[in-house]
């Protein structure tokens, strides 16, 4: 199988990728390269190029008329950011989306798996969220998602196209080939922030520990990338079969419990040589108890599930972050001692 992998520069889009390539499926990236680095196309068909660009959509596929499916992961996806800067987020998920799928439309595509967003979601009393929770996006970031995908379900609906939109929360690891991973120099995200007080020796600030949860601490939807890219094949795989009574759907992709903050740092000190200490902190504005998706439907549609460990993916982030120097020189100097990690069974 060929496929168009849109944003496939990116830390989701290159996984995806790599999973195909070691499938025996060849994937052609398309990225503007605005937050994808060039590094993680090596040795792949690549295009540089807007999604919005009619001139480079069709050269992609005047040059590669076989090309079976579409997966587009280009987007911008930092909420703090999008908080800053609504118009550039609605401008590059929802406004160029639209003009990449009419273009994809011309040429005969019908087959498009659209990487989304669990953070669409309004989650229930117990945290959690399946397919049919009630939409409620709570950032410029999550409603450029929402819009993009209720776009998507108008367009199916009188056109050829057929969309499968994968909704997940956080994706972390690596690919555990080290070909790609996260490339942001200083990402803010939990794990990220867990490396940092590991690297400097000082306690990991929890930010409320109040909720409604089973032990007062935020929870959260942690994936490893390599099992989200392999959803991304799963899905592929059964696309046709998908659609017997609409042309839109949308699977969630999770771990069915999800983890709380205390419990991810708990995994964390489990992986690492030496512990980082807790520290409460007061909630911060905005935030949330947080939310895990379950994820039945990907497990009956699909015949996937998560098979990788939060403490596998906090290994192979690790383990990135020490070398990731080598693949992105640019950020060499950057990266994080690696630490002696226990040997943990996949």
């Amino acid at each position: 199988m060929k496929a168009l992998i849109a944003g496939g520069a990116g830390i989701i889009g290159s996984t995806v990728a790599s999973y195909l390539t070691d499938s025996g499926h060849e994937p052609v990236i398309l990225d503007n390269l605005v937050t994808g680095r060039r590094e993680f196309c090596a040795g792949r068909t690549f295009y540089e190029g807007d999604i919005a660009d009619a001139v480079v959509v069709n050269r992609i596929f005047d040059d590669h008329p076989d090309i079976a499916a579409v997966v587009d992961c280009a987007a911008l996806i930092v909420v703090p950011e999008s908080v800053e800067q609504p118009i550039h987020y609605y401008r590059e998920n929802v406004t160029k989306t639209l003009e990449f799928v009419d273009h994809l439309i011309d040429r005969g595509v019908s087959r498009f798996l659209f990487s989304s967003s669990a953070a669409i979601y309004e989650p229930g009393d117990d945290l959690s969220v399946d397919e049919n929770s009630r939409i409620n996006a709570r950032s410029p970031y999550a409603r450029t998602k929402m819009v993009a995908e209720q776009m998507l379900t108008d367009i199916s609906a009188s056109t050829p196209l057929r969309v499968l939109s994968l909704r997940y929360f956080n994706p972390i690891g690596a690919d555990p080939k080290m070909r790609s991973g996260l490339q942001a120099p200083s990402p803010s995200h939990a794990l990220g922030r867990l490396i940092e007080s590991y690297r400097a020796g000082r306690p990991f600030g929890v930010t409320g520990l109040d909720y409604p949860t089973r032990d007062g601490s935020g929870v959260r939807d942690y994936v490893h990338v390599w099992d989200l890219a392999a959803a991304h094949l799963c899905a592929l795989r059964v696309f046709d079969s998908l659609f017997t009574d609409s042309r839109y759907k949308a699977i969630n992709l999770g771990t069915g419990t999800g983890t709380t903050v205390l419990e991810f740092v708990e995994a964390f000190n489990r992986v690492v040589d030496t512990p980082v200490a807790v520290e409460p902190a007061p909630r911060r504005p905005g935030d949330t108890a947080g939310a895990y998706t379950r994820s039945t439907r990907a497990a009956e549609l699909l015949g996937w599930q998560c098979e990788r460990t939060v403490e596998d993916g906090i290994r192979d982030s690790l383990t990135w972050f020490a070398r990731r120097g080598e693949v992105l020189p640019d950020l060499a100097g950057q990266d994080v001692a690696e630490p002696a990690c226990t040997t943990l069974a996949r």
